[in-house]
């Protein structure tokens, strides 16, 4: 089927001695790594200056510039030396194919609703997409065998403008994939991929595009095809555009076609990787797909492909889930090929994988509880958000204590080249060496410990200067795009100064987030920013998503009070916040300030991308500031007790501007006589040392390695092996503890001690029950200092009388009391992950 829109082939016009350049522009390794930053200037010095971007300047530069440089010898040296390095550098195995872990992962592949790669690219809306382009940028620096699915938008997220009252307008670019660095993505015989996918009374045909990004993959699902219907050719139009119908088919392209699409391409793909309960609907189709090509059940099949599937959640309110009204749910599930129908379970089984409470037919039908239920391995994003998570997720094991949901923690990490300034690159080269992000970054810390105050200094003072060209420059733009006459114009050239204190805040501006905290007392915030001795300034950006009005009123203050007389030259409200504005501010500010409303920040990584610049945070205890935190490394806002939101708010400020005043400008201007901050230094080299290379992409994915796609990929395999003898004898264990569990039961425990040991004697009665089946254990909650305990019993003599009864046996340290201890029963069986995947329990009456 022909595709009406543009695709990439050629640069019409490029002479074939310029051919590489198209292999160095269309893979987004430049987005990070800067060889060929010195070609692309060289080829077009203005473009560059004004995109960084090689392939809007191939897109822009002149047939008569490139007949130019193929006739440039020097020119060609150049092109084929950077281009003989790319591919060296592409083929070249890695680290991680170095380690004995490599034979064991043969492929993920991280199904995401937003990725992030770079501004060229704007598929994202926000800290969720950056952090899956990161994601994406580490596994090519590392070799991790990584792909990514996703949609392409036509419209990616909104553009921020600010009109002459200060209020936030949106502006959809669309994204013309001529344009792009894409291409279409070609199966075994070379033609363009398309997956066909059934919605009710038609089909959809779904295009799908490929980004190269340095090694890794990123597929986009694309429905703007002629041969679809207008409706359906607006399914990827907008992202998180529409109603809630049109999230649904959304999520239904990425989940169930972008596991097609990671069949017809990457069919070595053990794992799949959830960012977000978006992509939820894969664990279905993958199931269903696996019972159609190997002759097992759904429900065997279920099994079998639940272990290697990993769920990531980033949220911290049990509002913000994805959910569809049942009748949408299944009028597509009814329709959508690869569910009910085809995979023989009943609509009822399907709509139950999405409730909390199976029975209740007018429960909505929750995305993320569909992926934690398919998946047998799920994380928060901070170790504060593994803990939010498993209350979240609580109803989901009724009966079972939270601090036992089966949810752990992966803090989230950032792609450290992305991030870092050409002079911080500098040291850190110095310091550790080119391939510092390319390897496991253990030994970082020494190294960067030895680095002098001088050379510290020197770097934030360069980066400081760049952050205020680069805000003078946008400032001028901005105001000039807005109307304002050229004197308000020309007062952009006095904003800022490069040798005072810098604070920085940008994020996506909503009430949770607190943005608005330091304008609870303008006139403090003045004497802050204006102190004759010892100054500071506040560079601010954030959007505020289209229908958050009190989000669009809090950018309104700011933009107000940064265009007060008292305030021009020390506060700058940069609009339109996206990645290379983010990349600006983080180079260059010295101190970055965060302000949620504990606990609701899942972690958020804008203070992560400080690190690596020399870049001090001042955060409230949330999110992954929580446990990043130390006096020697940053400052804390607030004391991690969650209080009345007015209480929180009121001492919150206060604690922002004592800090402020008493620690962070009083430390950042004692100078010794060289007119250096020792004290400041010694934070900053701390900060630098301890944090960037804890919360970097390499260590997040190294992570993820260990904790989840090794035991994923292992866990995989055993249940498939001999014809999947595992999986069917799991699915078939299921059905019989279902059937059984409710007969059996728990009586009071006899129990007698010497003074140092409890010892227990339970009579259990299993019913219908094999003792096989089942574990039975003792459980104490965690309290005054003593950790949870789960203590298994041995099953010792039948009792008399009775069907199926015995006295299970146990001893215990009496280092707390007999009755802390309550006896339960839980499912049992080799290689299932009890409570991710059989959530039964039954207590002692």
């Amino acid at each position: 089927m022909f595709h009406e829109r543009s695709s990439l082939s050629t640069i019409p016009g490029l002479p074939p001695e310029l051919a590489p350049l198209v292999d160095l522009a269309v893979n987004l390794r430049w987005t990070w790594s800067h060889g060929t930053d010195a070609l692309w200037r060289r080829v077009d010095a203005q473009t560059w200056q004004r995109t960084r971007n090689p392939w809007i300047i191939l897109q822009a530069v002149s047939a008569r510039r490139l007949e130019e440089l193929a006739a440039d010898p020097g020119f060609l040296a150049e092109l084929d030396k950077l281009a003989t390095r790319h591919r060296a550098e592409l083929a070249a195995p890695g680290c991680f194919a170095a380690t004995d872990d490599a034979s064991r992962l043969r492929g993920v592949a991280y199904f995401s609703m937003e990725f992030g790669v770079g501004e060229m690219l704007p598929l994202y809306a926000g800290g969720l997409g950056i952090l899956a382009g990161d994601v994406l940028k580490t596994a090519s620096d590392l070799a991790v065998p990584i792909i990514g699915i996703g949609l392409l938008y036509d419209e990616g997220f909104f553009r921020q403008v600010v009109d002459a009252s200060g209020w936030q307008q949106e502006v959809y670019p669309y994204n013309e994939p001529a344009t792009l660095p894409i291409q279409p993505a070609r199966d075994r015989d070379g033609t363009w991929l398309r997956i066909p996918l059934n919605l009710p009374g038609r089909r959809v045909l779904l295009c799908v595009w490929k980004v190269q990004v340095g090694r890794a993959a990123l597929y986009l699902l694309d429905s703007n095809d002629p041969f679809n219907s207008p409706t359906d050719r607006g399914i990827t139009a907008k992202l998180y555009g529409g109603g809630s119908e049109m999230r649904l088919m959304q999520e239904i392209v990425l989940g169930v076609a972008g596991w097609r699409v990671v069949e017809a391409l990457h069919p070595e793909t053990e794992v799949c990787h959830l960012n977000e309960g978006h992509a939820a609907f894969v664990v279905l189709e993958r199931a269903r797909s696996m019972a159609r090509r190997s002759g097992l059940s759904f429900r065997e099949a279920f099994w079998a492909t639940r272990g290697g599937n990993v769920f990531t959640t980033h949220t911290s309110i049990e509002a913000a889930f994805d959910r569809f009204d049942p009748t949408f749910i299944q009028k597509y599930l009814a329709y959508a090929e690869g569910f009910a129908a085809e995979a023989g379970v009943a609509l009822h089984d399907l709509l139950a994988l999405g409730r909390a409470d199976s029975s209740r037919e007018d429960e909505p039908f929750n995305m993320a509880y569909l992926a934690l239920r398919g998946s047998a391995l799920a994380f928060g994003v901070s170790r504060l958000h593994g803990s939010v998570s498993r209350s979240l997720f609580q109803p989901l094991f009724p009966r079972w204590p939270a601090d036992e949901v089966p949810i752990g923690h992966v803090t989230n990490g950032v792609h450290v080249p992305s991030w870092d300034s050409v002079d911080a690159d500098k040291v850190w080269t110095t310091a550790c060496g080119k391939e510092r992000w390319r390897v496991l970054p253990d030994g970082l810390s020494t190294s960067i410990e030895c680095v002098s105050d001088e050379a510290l200094w020197a770097m934030r003072g360069e980066s400081r200067k760049q952050l205020v060209q680069a805000a003078r420059s946008r400032l001028r733009r901005h105001l000039g795009a807005r109307g304002d006459p050229e004197n308000v114009v020309a007062v952009a050239e006095e904003a800022l100064d490069p040798n005072i204190l810098t604070l920085g805040f940008a994020r996506r501006f909503t009430t949770y987030k607190r943005p608005n905290l330091l304008l609870r007392d303008a006139a403090r915030l003045g004497c802050l920013l204006n102190d004759e001795h010892r100054p500071a300034q506040l560079v601010i950006a954030g959007k505020a998503h289209p229908d958050d009005h009190e989000g669009k009123r809090m950018v309104q203050e700011w933009v107000a009070i940064a265009q007060r007389p008292e305030f021009r030259r020390r506060i700058v409200f940069l609009e339109d916040y996206d990645i290379s504005l983010a990349q600006e501010l983080v180079q260059g500010v010295d101190v970055w300030i965060n302000t949620p409303r504990r606990p609701w920040e899942a972690c958020g990584t804008s203070g992560m991308k400080v690190l690596v610049n020399g870049g001090l945070n001042l955060s409230v205890l949330d999110g992954w500031w929580a446990e990043a935190y130390a006096p020697e490394v940053g400052w804390a806002i607030g004391d991690g007790v969650v209080q009345d939101e007015m209480e929180q708010d009121q001492r919150d400020t206060e604690k922002l501007y004592a800090t402020l005043e008493r620690e962070v400008v009083a430390e950042f201007y004692e100078r010794d006589a060289s007119g250096m901050p020792r004290a400041w230094l010694r934070r900053m080299r701390r900060s630098m040392a301890l944090l960037t290379p804890a919360y970097a992409g390499t260590r997040l994915v190294r992570e993820y390695v260990s904790k989840a796609y090794l035991p994923a990929a292992d866990a995989l395999r055993s249940r498939l092996a001999n014809g999947a003898a595992a999986a069917k004898d799991m699915a078939s264990w299921e059905q019989r503890v279902r059937r059984c569990w409710a007969s059996l039961h728990v009586g009071s425990p006899n129990v007698t001690g010497d003074g140092n040991t409890w010892v227990f004697a339970v009579p259990v009665y299993l019913g219908e029950m094999s003792a096989n089946d089942v574990r039975v254990e003792l459980y104490a909650d965690a309290s005054q200092g003593n950790a949870a305990e789960a203590v298994p019993l041995a099953r010792g003599e039948p009792i008399p009388g009775a069907a199926n009864g015995h006295i299970y046996m146990g001893r215990v340290q009496a280092s707390r009391l007999a009755e802390d201890y309550t006896a339960r029963i839980v499912p049992h069986h080799a290689g299932v992950r009890i409570l991710s995947e059989m959530p039964l329990i039954q207590w002692q009456r």
